[in-house]
């Protein structure tokens, strides 16, 4: 299959690392025109001169806190009134942190909901009627899967997740006239500074070297490993591709057999 995004303009959040800096990196090989969002400016920097130009894209980016809901709505609204097309948005924000949800803040969630659903409503509804004015459009949304079975010991962060998937399904319906796609990529684990935080407070907890646990944790996954971020960039890539058209309101899980359900 020839994936070809030439033309085709995305924007990609979190991404100056892990999973959306390997998003942005594919739809940049793929041809895309990338604008980047994170709140980093150095590292936004530097990851605008890894994207790939052979194909005469323009990449640029957007300086952004998504702890800060208000500010990305109004940088998003001016962005959105000078553009006149937009074909492709990959919501990627970090996760919460790792605690049980019985210890869990009502801040904590509210904080999570904010930067994950509120912030990605923000994001759709400015750019959807760009993707609604172009025939095309494509909304991937990085989640987890959590959505098809909680987590232990990720309380805030499978309570968000879930309310982020019947978002996405929602919203999947209502678009899906106007060729739009909404769907999940729902990641296993994955080497990501995310993943390292998760070891490192679990190896904590259980008296255990981060080595010990890690190798315990890939015993634990059919394919025997992590997945690695541009693994799941590539399934991005497809989602992206006029390819999937037929595509929408699906989560599909990247995580080497490794949850627990059908």
């Amino acid at each position: 299959m020839n994936i070809d995004l030439t033309g085709k303009q995305a924007v990609v959040c979190g991404s100056t690392r892990g999973i959306g800096k390997a998003c942005a990196i594919e739809l940049a090989s793929l041809g895309a025109d990338i604008t980047l969002i994170a709140r980093d400016e150095r590292k936004l920097l530097e990851t605008l001169g890894s994207l790939d130009t052979s194909k005469g894209q323009f990449h640029d980016y957007l300086v952004i806190d998504f702890s800060e809901p208000d500010e990305l709505f109004n940088i998003i609204s001016d962005y959105a009134s000078a553009k006149s097309k937009l074909h492709i948005l990959v919501n990627n924000t970090g996760g919460p942190a790792p605690g049980n949800i019985t210890e869990a803040k009502p801040d904590e969630l509210l904080k999570a909901f904010q930067q994950h659903l509120i912030c990605a409503q923000h994001l759709v509804s400015q750019l959807y009627p760009l993707m609604k004015n172009c025939g095309y459009g494509r909304i991937i949304n990085i989640v987890s899967t959590s959505v098809k079975v909680p987590i232990p010991g990720l309380g805030v962060s499978n309570t968000i997740r879930a309310a982020m998937a019947g978002w996405s399904k929602t919203l999947a319906g209502e678009l899906a006239p106007f060729g739009i796609t909404v769907n999940n990529i729902l990641p296993g684990l994955t080497r990501t500074d995310r993943l390292n935080q998760i070891i490192s407070t679990r190896a904590e907890k259980y008296e255990l070297s981060t080595d010990e646990l890690e190798q315990m944790m890939m015993e634990g996954i059919p394919a025997q490993r992590f997945a690695e971020s541009w693994e799941i960039a590539a399934l991005a890539g497809f989602l992206a591709s006029e390819s999937a058209a037929y595509i929408t309101g699906e989560s599909i899980r990247v995580d080497g057999g490794n949850t627990p359900s059908i």
